[in-house]
């Protein structure tokens, strides 16, 4: 019995292609089965064609007509969350598991380090870049205090986005805005992304401020220090860039939150920064290698269990 499942990648631009090198050199469970793309002189299904895997250029149906297409197990989402949604539809008949990377939000929200083993749905999203470098810090400051709100700001180099990302700035802070909510555990979440045109381009920048009731900053502290530690298994970039801050927000001085209104207690800010791997993307490119290794990790945990089980997509659909 093998010991790896078939996986395709819907998306031949920076995300999917990086996605496709990670798979490569560290899947551990995983196959590469198929590149798929719109454009055929694309540098990703170029890389891929050299790298021996099968390619198409015709998008999702290339996909379905190819011979290997049987054999694909899950499939990764690297297009737009406009595009996700058709190919949600078409592949779910398939029976073909899928992790969207797109903001598409159809399947239930994964960060790995908050809620890798999700139940056993068919297509589960990864959020955002800046919701997964930003919401596990809200959801270590939620694990010890009650959280009214958080508040997160994503700062990527320019350069580091893509059509894609431009497309979906909107889905981008809806989607973010929610999962704050409910995997951060915020009563109220609000996102902000700045595309940073500095030169040299500058390596990914988050800010996560989180107004909780009054907890010792201790606790505070510990729980957000251990939650890095977490992501830093899947993410070796992610680090703080400095101490946490505090400050006793008095009922005599309270915030002012929109749609909630004053709020008092103990704020946290957080200030963090994603250097990339470096496999495809430069190193400043945080915001999208924090993605495709959440997506790997998401992705290797599907293939455990659906090897454990022994069961085949065939059999799944049937």
């Amino acid at each position: 019995m093998t010991d790896r499942i078939k996986v395709a990648i819907l998306g031949s631009g920076n995300i999917g292609t990086d996605l496709m090198i990670k798979v490569m050199r560290n899947g551990r469970h995983l196959e590469m089965g198929a590149m798929v793309g719109i454009d055929p002189d694309s540098d990703g299904l170029d890389r891929a064609r050299r790298l021996g895997v099968p390619t198409t250029s015709d998008g999702l149906d290339g996909l379905l007509a190819l011979q290997c297409f049987s054999e694909i197990d899950l499939v990764f989402d690297a297009t737009s969350a406009g595009a996700h949604r058709r190919h949600h539809d078409v592949l779910q008949a398939y029976g073909v598991q899928m992790i969207d990377l797109t903001p598409a939000a159809i399947g239930p929200y994964v960060i790995p380090a908050i809620n890798l083993e999700v139940e056993n749905a068919t297509n589960i999203n990864m959020v955002t870049c800046g919701g997964q470098a930003t919401i596990p810090v809200v959801a270590a400051v939620s694990q010890v205090a009650a959280v009214h709100y958080g508040e997160i700001v994503a700062s990527i180099a320019s350069k580091s986005a893509g059509p894609g990302t431009r497309a979906n700035i909107d889905e981008f802070t809806e989607t973010t805005s929610h999962a704050i909510e409910t995997l951060g555990g915020a009563r109220k979440g609000k996102a902000i992304i700045v595309l940073n045109p500095a030169e040299p381009p500058l390596i990914m920048r988050d800010t996560v401020f989180v107004l909780s009731e009054y907890v010792e900053p201790a606790l505070i502290e510990a729980s957000i220090a251990r939650m890095v530690a977490k992501v830093q298994t899947y993410v070796p970039g992610y680090r703080l860039k400095q101490k946490v801050q505090f400050d006793v927000i008095t009922p005599q001085n309270p915030l002012r939150v929109p749609g909630i209104g004053p709020l008092h207690g103990l704020k946290t800010s957080v200030f963090l920064e994603v250097e990339g791997a470096a496999h495809y993307l430069p190193a400043y490119a945080g915001n999208l290698d924090i993605m495709t290794s959440a997506a790997l990790a998401c992705g290797e945990m599907i293939a455990r269990r659906r090897l454990r089980a022994g069961v085949s997509r065939n059999e799944r659909s049937a």
